[in-house]
């Protein structure tokens, strides 16, 4: 049995690859740097003396001790005062310092390497397909994952940090038990509604994972409660909802300014829309009797089969996903350029209040939001990249084909099979070995048997729709927020 193979042999041209042209070429540096984004600089405070007609310091002939001593000088201005803020493009030296580029470089970059390797050994697949060796692109798309959601992770921490974030805090924490709350309802669903394939993987888990410890002469019953694992599923289904809302709020505050930019562009605000929805889609594509069923089962006049096999209805599914994946990622340019338009919108509102602020206030708030562009991407992408990384592994762990899209006439019956088809390998499989690689194959072998394809199915087909249906409810939180509070 080979244990890797070609994936060994992909995995390290991609690290090579990495090593030689990540200094020379950055999709994320491209993403902020190439698509026309454009900041608003502060104004400095000679240019504000001159607005508000304050004299200059008496002590202004005298050298200062430092630059900094000489910029920090703190004045009153009124918050009327009629600022003009001046646009420069967005340049990859004013992002290289901002909070969080590297954590967003490396993210974007090493997303769009797993994404090439995964693309390689599904190409590759097609040809040879992968029985006996490990398929490598699974730990790059499982990094992938563990990494974007160690960023939201880290995100959401700051939030607890700082003494004035008691309302971001309490949101947090809300909407995490408010997550765990829904998650449990889903989880006592019936599959033949919400078809989340939670049931039938710990059928096959259990049944499969019995067989192996009965065949080593360890009667157990099953080794896992079914309860227990429904509520550690319960526990990550609340924590992947909590770090998810800020950005699911912030893309809901984005969505809603570009809605008013384009009130008069009807056909951007249809794609606006559509964007925002296509999660909605994918959400109810896991309802069986408005999905599968109606597009598998039903027969429709003039045809004597359904519209879709089985398998072609899941191909569907992560198509849907990985369209909504791309054209969340072609506007996501319009998405920061709402975000960096805040800077233009504070002033303005400013300009409606009365009383004095100083300087140093105005600069920062005028600065504050280019200097969390990178956080904003990192919301933006990092939810995308999760649900896209699980999509893959749900197809590929799933045994999902893709032959349907080359040869229509192709008439895949891959359909994930329960842990009660499962062929235990002959006594070879159990039987103590001299070699090292041998005590190696069987553990695989063992671990493919209680780890099969059911399993697989049923753990990533719900991680992937959990991920869409919480970010759609938090956006759709967000943008009824914003419908009922939001300034005109």
């Amino acid at each position: 049995m080979a244990l890797l193979g070609a994936q060994l042999v992909i995995t390290l041209i991609m690290i090579s690859v990495i090593q030689k042209l990540g200094a020379h070429f950055s999709f994320a540096k491209w993403l902020m740097c190439s698509t026309g984004l454009i900041r608003y600089l502060y104004p400095t405070n000679e240019e504000l003396r001159q607005l508000a007609n304050i004299p200059k310091d008496k002590n202004k002939g005298k050298k200062t001790k430092n630059y900094n001593e000489k910029n920090s000088e703190t004045f009153h201005i009124d918050r009327c005062l009629d600022v003009q803020l001046e646009t420069a493009k967005v340049c990859y030296m004013d992002i290289i310092h901002l909070k969080f580029y590297s954590e967003y470089q490396w993210l974007v970059d090493f997303s769009l390497y797993a994404f090439v390797v995964y693309i390689i050994t599904e190409i590759y697949q097609l040809w040879f397909p992968i029985r006996d060796e490990v398929n490598l692109s699974m730990i790059w798309c499982l990094l992938v994952i563990l990494f974007a959601f160690k960023l939201l992770l880290s995100l959401t921490v700051q939030y607890f940090k700082g003494e004035e974030s008691i309302g971001e805090r309490s949101t947090c924490i809300v909407m995490g038990f408010m997550y765990l709350l829904v998650a449990m309802i889903v989880l006592i669903i019936d599959e033949n509604t919400l078809e989340i394939g939670l049931e039938n993987a710990y059928n096959c888990f259990n049944e499969s994972a019995t067989t192996f410890l009965n065949k080593q002469g360890l009667y157990s019953s099953g080794p896992a409660s079914k309860i227990f694992i429904k509520f550690c599923v319960a526990i990550w289904c609340s924590t992947l909802g909590a770090v998810l809302t800020f950005p699911g709020i912030r893309m809901a505050k984005m969505h809603w300014d570009l809605l008013r930019y384009f009130k008069e562009n009807r056909v951007k605000q249809i794609l606006l829309n559509i964007s925002f929805a296509l999660p909605f889609i994918i959400v109810i594509l896991w309802i069986k009797p408005i999905s599968r069923d109606y597009l598998t089962v039903r027969i429709f006049s003039g045809r004597n089969m359904p519209l879709l096999s089985d398998n072609n209805f899941e191909i569907l599914r992560l198509i849907i996903i990985i369209f909504t994946v791309c054209v969340k990622v072609y506007l996501m340019p319009w998405y920061l350029q709402a975000y960096l338009d805040m800077a233009y919108h504070r002033t303005e509102d400013q300009k409606k209040e009365a009383g004095r602020i100083t300087n140093i206030e105005f600069q920062k708030k005028i600065a504050a939001v280019f200097y969390y562009l990178c956080v904003v991407a990192l919301q933006y992408l990092a939810p995308l990249i999760i649900c896209l990384y699980f999509t893959f592994m749900y197809k590929t762990l799933g045994e999902f084909q893709w032959k349907w899209l080359i040869d229509s006439n192709v008439n895949n019956t891959n359909v994930i099979s329960s842990g009660t088809e499962e062929k235990y390998p002959t006594s070879r499989s159990f039987v103590q070995k001299e070699e090292p690689t041998e005590d190696l194959y069987l553990t695989l072998d063992s671990l493919k048997l209680i780890f099969n394809a059911g399993v697989y199915k049923g753990i990533f087909g719900f991680a992937t729709w959990w991920t869409c249906f919480s970010y759609f409810a938090t956006t759709s939180v967000g943008l009824i927020y914003q419908s009922y509070f939001s300034r005109n």
